[in-house]
């Protein structure tokens, strides 16, 4: 990024206030500081109990406050009434009252922290069931947002391992990331919910992505197809045990859709030519691969685990080191990571524009994963990355964790039906 457009930036307008940024920055730095205030307030999703309660209204009329205060997602929402709560709540063991996380908001410079009642009244607004809430909560848990603050487009993706996919119907087959099964679909929006009530979801107020991205509608929320996996699970690969159910995870930029293996060469070079297309900028990228797919890697072409095929992407995936600082939001965010001292970028940034670099340097940073029907061998690759797991398991209620332990008992007969 040139010089003239950084200087722009800094004598330009903040989109927020029209106010000149420079300006805006000189009085942040040099206004005296109140030494008695704390410099970061705490603040709650809610507290208090009856004062919190809207007035009754009709079911039309109650849809429209909840668009018009900014806490939907421009769909329908359900009614989160005290009965709904409650009946969420029974979804698990774990106290109303008790604090699941907290979120930093950079409008208001604070904390906003949640609560399992909190989070309950998100979970009913999505139209999860009670037997969903376990995971909306080790979600929450997480104290990621879906919704970043950024002016680019943040795209997350939810990944849920271990038996609690069988007990609740988590689609791992055909039409994984498509708008077809309801646990996929409720707790992915449910994450999203959280960002739109306590979060980065208030647009020209802290929502700023110029585009946005379609895919925080559910946030491609999706289980590991575990079963057909010629591999082992994800959650395994980090520590869990099998039996574990665990939710994590990755977020990136940018995701590109395969059209199939090309018929002149193996499909891991085909997954490798994508991936070089895709601006590794920190080094991290994540490939969701059909089940048939893994199945090829592994019984043809060799590759005994995962990571035997992400050291061979590491090793194999070559650009031009010109070709990688050329990509816009690698100089504005790497270079300066260069310029520190930074390995393996500050070598990177020495090397010739022709000099061949190998943007996934490390295979630790590139994570497969099993997704899919086996309907066709497809794949997505992207540059996202993993941040981190937590135990579904944590959440659950008591009764819950004794009956299905091993995964086998499946989706309860009779739904809860939040219409009555």
């Amino acid at each position: 990024m040139s010089d003239d457009v950084l200087y722009g930036y800094l004598v330009g307008e903040d989109p927020a206030t029209s106010n000149k940024v420079i300006d805006e920055i000189v009085e942040t730095l040099t206004k005296p500081v109140n030494g008695h205030k704390p410099n970061s307030a705490i603040d709650t999703a809610s507290s208090g109990e009856l004062e919190l309660f809207l007035e009754a209204d009709t079911e039309d009329n109650l849809q429209r406050t909840f668009y018009k205060r900014g806490w939907t997602d421009g769909l329908p929402i359900i009614i989160p009434t005290e009965e709904r709560v409650n009946a969420m709540l029974a979804g698990t063991s774990a106290s109303p009252d008790e604090v699941v996380g907290e979120y930093y908001r950079f409008d208001i410079k604070g904390m906003v922290k949640f609560t399992v009642r909190n989070v309950a009244i998100i979970a009913v607004m999505a139209g999860a069931r009670p037997e969903h809430f376990p995971v909306i909560l080790a979600v929450a848990a997480t104290r990621q947002q879906a919704i970043m603050p950024s002016t680019t487009n943040f795209s997350p993706m939810l990944l849920i391992n271990g038996p609690v996919r069988n007990e609740i119907d988590i689609n791992c087959g055909i039409g994984a990331f498509s708008p077809v099964t309801l646990a996929n679909s409720v707790i992915g929006r449910a994450w999203t919910l959280m960002s739109t009530c306590w979060g980065y979801m208030k647009p020209r107020k802290n929502l700023w992505s110029s585009l946005g991205s379609n895919l925080t509608y559910n946030n491609m929320c999706a289980g590991e197809n575990e079963e057909r996996s010629a591999w082992e699970p994800f959650h395994v690969q980090h520590g869990f045990k099998a039996e574990e159910s665990i939710v994590s995870v990755f977020r990136g930029w940018i995701i590109s859709n395969s059209a199939g293996a090309a018929a002149n060469r193996p499909i891991g070079e085909e997954v490798a030519l994508q991936m070089a297309a895709i601006p590794a900028s920190y080094t991290q990228g994540t490939v969701i691969m059909d089940p048939l797919v893994a199945k090829t890697l592994k019984e043809t072409d060799g590759f005994a685990i995962k990571q035997d095929f992400s050291k061979w992407l590491s090793d194999n995936i070559k650009i031009p080191a010109g070709q990688y600082w050329g990509y816009d939001h690698v100089d504005w965010m790497i270079t300066p990571m260069a310029n520190e001292g930074k390995e393996p970028f500050a070598s990177w940034k020495k090397l010739p524009d022709d000099a061949l670099i190998n943007p996934y340097c490390d295979p630790d940073k590139i994570h497969i994963v099993v997704i899919g029907g086996e309907t066709s061998p497809l794949w997505y690759a992207s540059d996202f990355g993993y941040s981190g797991s937590q135990s579904i398991d944590r959440w659950r209620s008591l009764d819950s964790l004794g009956e299905c332990a091993d995964g086998s008992c499946g989706v309860p007969d009779e739904m809860i039906e939040y219409d009555e």
